[in-house]
């Protein structure tokens, strides 16, 4: 694999309804105060007649247009998504053709909450390799179709949303690359620690405090390897966009990463737990109000169902 490679433009998109703590609590034993204790989570979205293809290319459409790139030259589309009902046609063929991209390769990917770091490294190894020349990279999640609206532990983390990128060779020269080197892998042995199985409609569950210490006590050096692994080191990111699976473990992993000059994403506050869609749609927000200045080191790392994990160190576009 040869030359340099960038996100050229990031676009996001969530559903206009809001579901508030207070209007969970009408649902379910719960209330405000304990779900903000336990999660940090507000508020999240929720598509009511939108479908994970809807999301995906409403996200994907902004990306192309902020990357002032043409359909047909786009070829490869690779969404991540765990939430999607239908299996084929698969997501990306489906934002392929509302877009107008032609012959594009187009695949899904199901890496749980650690799709869309996944499948930004696939795609990178793509453009690097010359099998494409420029990708758009999606993670899009309806997770309110597979929630148990019954079980509190659960219901009050989920939401809906999308987030993409378009990435491409780097033609700057002499600068850091674009999109560091991934670090990745599984612990198959928990693999059902997080779990959607069963027949359609499958539902999510989750052993929570199992997750909660995996993370706390096992992924701040995996996260710093990707730092290393970017020539970097951790005090010198400007950003850092973690999985937003709660805002205690978001924190918990930042302050053991000890980056005091960047910037954290902490979307899960409004958005709730999204998926594969989290890190994605976290960037892009904070791109779109300049919270990070371009051509910053940004740290992106998920986790989740597998378990499994993914992250690199992009530059800010």
């Amino acid at each position: 694999m040869s030359g340099m490679t960038r996100i050229h433009a990031l676009g996001h998109y969530q559903p206009e309804h809001v579901l508030t703590n207070d209007d969970l609590a009408t649902m379910v034993d719960t209330n405000d105060a304990w779900i903000r204790q336990r999660t940090g989570i507000a508020t999240r979205r929720i598509a009511r007649e939108e479908s994970v293809a809807d999301l995906a290319t409403a996200a994907a459409g902004k990306a192309l247009a902020g990357a002032g790139l043409a359909p047909e030259e786009i070829g490869l589309v690779v969404v991540a998504t765990c939430s999607a009902r239908d299996r084929v046609p698969s997501i990306a063929a489906r934002v392929a053709g509302e877009l107008g991209i032609p012959e594009a390769v187009a695949y899904d990917l199901n890496n749980g909450c650690a799709g869309f770091t996944t499948a930004l490294a696939t795609a990178d190894h793509s453009v690097r390799a010359g099998a494409a020349r420029h990708a758009l990279v999606i993670g899009a999640e309806k997770m309110s179709d597979v929630t148990d609206w019954t079980d509190r532990a659960s219901c009050v983390l989920l939401g809906d949303g999308a987030g993409a990128a378009v990435i491409g060779p780097d033609g700057t020269s002499g600068g850091p690359d674009g999109i560091g080197p991934v670090v990745w892998g599984s612990d198959p042995s928990r693999r059902d620690v997080v779990r959607l199985q069963g027949e359609w409609q499958p539902k999510f569950g989750q052993e929570g405090q199992a997750v909660f210490r995996w993370v706390t006590t096992e992924l701040a050096p995996i996260a710093r390897r990707a730092c290393e692994r970017a020539g970097l080191t951790p005090q010198e990111l400007g950003g850092i966009v973690f999985h937003q699976a709660n805002l205690r473990i978001v924190e918990s992993l930042a302050r053991q990463l000890n980056a005091p000059q960047a910037v954290l994403a902490a979307d899960v506050v409004d958005s709730g737990n999204t998926s594969a869609a989290s890190v994605p749609l976290a960037l892009a927000k904070l791109v779109e109000r300049r919270e990070i200045p371009a051509g910053a080191p940004v740290l992106l790392f998920a986790f989740g169902g597998g378990l499994a994990w993914a992250g690199q160190v992009v530059r800010c576009p």
